[in-house]
C-alpha cells in the first residue's frame, strides 16, 4: 500500500510543476496570435510591435541564471512562489494595458517572473518525487510542456482573441497562476544553502545574457549584417568572458564552473541549445508558411499543429522507459536525427503542399524526435548534481533551451527573409519567393539538428547509469 500512497501524494506536485511549465512556455506564443488586434486597439507602431513578444523572451532568457541561483540560496519553493506571484501580477497589468509602453513593461515583468520560477520548478522535481517512476513521469511532463505549451499557446490565443478579445491572452494566466500558487504548498519546503549571490558576478552574467539574447532578436529583425546586432554580440562576448574569469576565482560563484567539467552535463547543455534551434525554428517557419502561403487563419494554424502535440506526447512519454535500457547518448542522438529527417522532409514544401500527406506526418516526426531528445538531455543535465547547485544546473538547461528558441527564430527567419527578397520583385514578394525562403531555412534547421545528434553521440553517457536500473531510490540517495 505504501507505493500507492506515495504516488497519490505526488499527484498534486506533479500537476503543479507541469502547469507551471505550461503557463510559462505558452506565453512564448499565445500573444503572437493577438498582435494584430493589439496593434489596432492600442495603435502600436509596427517598429514597436515585435517587442510585445521580444520583451518576454529577452527577460526570460537573460535572467534564468539569476533565478536559479536565488533558488539555491533562498530556498526553491519560496523562490518558485515569488516568481509565480510576479508573473500573475504582470499578467494582470498586461491585460489592463492602455498603451504600448505599459504592455511592453508588463511583458518584461512576466519574463522576470518566468525566469525566477522555471529553473526552480525543474530543480524541485528531485525532492518532490523520490520514487523513480514518479520522477521520470514528472520529467516527461516537464519536457512535454516545454514544447507543448507553444502549441497550446497558439490554439488558446486564437480562441481567446476571436471570442473574448486580446486582453484575455493575459488574463488567462491569472486563474492558472493562482491555482499553481495554491498547489505549490504541496511541494517540499527546501531550505536555502550557505553562500552569497555575488552582485558583480550577477550584473556581469545578466548583462552578458541580455546583450546575447537582444543581439539574437535583432538578428531576426534586421538580418545578419545589422551593426547593432554585431556590436551587441561583441559586448556579450566580452561580458561573458569577464564573467567566466570571475566565476573561476570566486568562492561563491553564480555559475559553478565545476558543472561543466562533467562532459556528460556540458554536452547536454550544448545539445539542448542546438536541439531547441531546430524544432522551434521549424515551428516558426511552418507557421508563417501556413498563414502567408496557404492562407490559414490563426485558429486553423493552431489546430494544424496538433500532430506536433501528439508526437511530443509520445516522444516524451516513451523516453524514460528507453533510458532504462538504452544509453542517453543514443536516445538523444536518435531524437535529434529524427527531427532532422522531419526538417529535411518539410524543406521540400511547395506552394500547394498537401497538409495530410506532407506537413502533418513531418510535424509528428519532428515532435517525436524533440520529445525523445529533451527528456534524455534533461536527465543528463540535472540528475546527480549536488543539492546546493541544483537550481543553477536547472537554470543552465533552461537557458540553453530558451536561447536556442530565440536563436532558432532569429536565424531561420533571417535565412528565409534573405532568400525570399528577390531584386526583381522588390517590395512585392510572391508566395513562390516565400516558399523558397522557407524551404532553405528548413534545410538549415536540418543541418543544425544533425550537428546536435553528433554532439550527443560524442559527449553523453554511453551506458545507462546504475541508478537507472532501480525502480526506487530513497530521498537521501537522490541528487537532482
Amino acid at each position: 500500500m505504501r507505493p500507492k500512497t506515495r504516488r497519490q501524494s505526488g499527484l498534486i506536485p506533479l500537476l503543479v510543476i507541469a502547469a507551471t511549465q505550461m503557463m510559462l512556455v505558452l506565453d512564448d506564443s499565445i500573444v503572437n496570435i493577438a498582435l494584430p488586434s493589439i496593434q489596432r486597439e492600442l495603435g502600436v507602431e509596427a517598429l514597436h510591435l515585435p517587442w510585445v513578444v521580444n520583451a518576454y523572451i529577452l527577460a526570460f532568457g537573460a535572467l534564468l541564471l539569476l533565478g536559479g541561483r536565488i533558488g539555491d540560496l533562498w530556498g526553491r519553493r519560496r523562490t518558485l512562489q515569488l516568481g509565480l506571484a510576479i508573473f500573475v501580477v504582470a499578467s494582470l497589468a498586461g491585460g489592463l494595458g492602455q498603451n504600448t509602453e505599459m504592455l511592453i513593461i508588463a511583458r518584461a515583468a512576466q519574463g522576470l517572473g518566468a525566469a525566477i520560477a522555471a529553473p526552480n520548478a525543474l530543480a524541485l522535481i528531485s525532492t518532490a518525487f523520490p520514487d523513480r517512476k514518479m520522477r521520470d513521469m514528472a520529467l516527461s511532463l516537464y519536457g512535454a510542456m516545454s514544447a507543448l505549451g507553444i502549441v497550446i499557446g497558439l490554439l488558446l490565443g486564437g480562441v481567446l482573441t476571436d471570442t473574448l478579445g486580446w486582453r484575455w491572452v493575459f488574463f488567462i494566466n491569472i486563474p492558472i497562476g493562482l491555482f499553481v500558487l495554491l498547489g505549490s504548498r504541496s511541494l517540499p519546503a527546501t531550505s536555502g544553502h550557505q553562500g552569497q549571490l555575488g552582485i558583480l558576478g550577477a550584473v556581469l552574467g545578466t548583462g552578458g545574457m541580455v546583450a546575447l539574447v537582444y543581439a539574437i532578436t535583432r538578428l531576426g529583425e534586421a538580418g545578419f549584417t545589422d551593426p547593432v546586432a554585431l556590436v551587441l554580440f561583441g559586448a556579450a562576448a566580452v561580458l561573458l568572458l569577464v564573467f567566466t574569469l570571475m566565476q573561476a576565482r570566486s568562492s561563491n560563484p553564480l555559475v559553478p564552473l565545476s558543472l561543466f567539467r562533467d562532459r556528460n552535463r556540458a554536452g547536454a547543455y550544448g545539445t539542448m541549445l542546438l536541439l531547441a534551434i531546430g524544432p522551434m525554428g521549424t515551428f516558426y517557419v511552418i507557421t508563417l508558411y501556413l498563414q502567408q502561403v496557404q492562407q490559414f487563419r490563426p485558429l486553423e494554424t493552431g489546430v494544424a499543429w496538433l500532430p506536433f502535440a501528439a508526437g511530443l506526447i509520445l516522444g516524451a512519454g516513451s523516453a524514460p522507459k528507453l533510458l532504462l535500457k538504452i544509453a542517453p547518448r543514443l536516445v538523444a542522438a536518435r531524437g535529434a536525427l529524427l527531427s532532422a529527417v522531419a526538417a529535411l522532409w518539410l524543406s521540400a514544401i511547395a506552394e500547394d503542399a498537401s497538409y495530410w500527406l506532407h506537413l502533418a506526418p513531418a510535424m509528428f516526426v519532428l515532435a517525436l524526435g524533440f520529445g525523445l531528445g529533451v527528456i534524455a538531455l534533461t536527465q543528463a543535465a540535472v540528475y546527480h548534481v549536488d543539492q546546493d547547485k541544483a537550481g543553477i544546473a536547472s537554470a543552465l538547461l533552461n537557458s540553453a533551451q530558451q536561447v536556442g528558441v530565440a536563436l532558432g527564430l532569429a536565424v531561420l527567419a533571417a535565412v528565409a527573409a534573405t532568400i525570399s527578397a528577390t531584386p526583381e520583385y522588390a517590395g512585392a514578394t510572391t508566395t513562390a519567393d516565400l516558399t523558397a525562403g522557407y524551404g532553405t531555412a528548413l534545410l538549415v534547421a536540418a543541418g543544425i539538428l544533425v550537428t546536435a545528434g553528433i554532439l550527443a553521440l560524442t559527449t553523453l553517457n554511453a551506458q545507462p547509469t546504475p541508478e537507472a536500473q532501480k525502480s526506487d531510490v530513497s530521498a537521501d540517495e537522490l541528487t537532482v
